[in-house]
């Protein structure tokens, strides 16, 4: 028997906690790919934030830090000062990096801290029960917006890859989204370049992935799929937002 499928060596044998159909678990399987491809588990330091992805540093077989509640990319600022060579990364969702951890990624990008970002975005907050982000689309029901985002009080939905793009100091972002076997592969190769980019010492990289969350959308995991490929990526369209290194070579 030809084995064709197997577990990442830098993603633990452990249960995931994670609700049926969340697409955390891919997005877990990506980045450990990656580190297995690239050989840096070792050497590689993960920082987990507060959110529905808490336990991360149960599920990676890298050196894993806890941050505060939006503080990953300043906790990662500080590891990666302190160890120039090692592979540094935050995991973070939307809640966590674009509403309480604004400053900290705008400023890291701005800086240029050699770091990298993998952000899921899935609307929502999930662990503290669906309320809205600042990432909810317009007319999206959640907990905290029951007739719907209305931007007229609560704003347009946040863009982040367009807002750090502005940035000098961002050498890659990417959003992606992991909908379909095409776009997951995507996702995983923009994962892998922002992962060498920052080994190359480029500057701050990050990948935000579109992801789906079944539970707080009220939708079967097959429909929340469905919808993330459809109305999410209408309104976040995937690609390439800055990449230094096709600039680069470009000249």
């Amino acid at each position: 028997m030809t084995k064709v499928f197997s577990r990442p060596e830098a993603l633990n044998d452990v249960e995931l906690h994670y609700c049926p159909g969340c697409t955390h678990g891919v997005i877990h399987r990506l980045v450990a790919e990656v580190m297995d491809e690239l050989g840096i588990t070792g050497e590689t330091i993960g920082v987990a934030s507060v959110g529905c992805s808490v336990f991360s540093y149960k599920y990676f077989g890298c050196d894993m830090q806890q941050a505060a509640h939006g503080r990953a990319p300043a906790v990662a600022t500080g590891i990666k000062r302190a160890l120039p060579n090692r592979t540094v990364f935050t995991y973070q969702g939307d809640g966590d990096l674009a509403a309480i951890g604004t400053a900290e990624t705008v400023h890291a990008a701005s800086r240029g801290e050699n770091i990298t970002v993998i952000f899921v975005n899935n609307g929502v907050y999930g662990m503290t029960g669906g309320q809205m982000a600042p990432t909810t689309l317009e007319g999206q029901v959640t907990q905290t917006s029951p007739y719907g985002r209305d931007v007229k009080t609560q704003g347009y939905p946040l863009r982040v890859c367009e807002l750090l793009a502005q940035t000098d100091g961002a050498a890659y972002l990417a959003r992606t989204a992991v909908d379909s076997v095409k776009h997951i592969r995507e996702t995983k190769a923009a994962i892998k370049k922002a992962f060498t980019y920052q080994m190359e010492g480029k500057g701050f990289t990050m990948v935000e992935v579109l992801s789906a969350c079944p539970t707080y959308w009220a939708l079967s995991p097959a429909e929340a799929l469905k919808r993330l490929g459809s109305e999410v990526i209408e309104h976040y369209p995937l690609g390439v937002y800055k990449d230094k290194g096709a600039e680069t070579d470009e000249k």
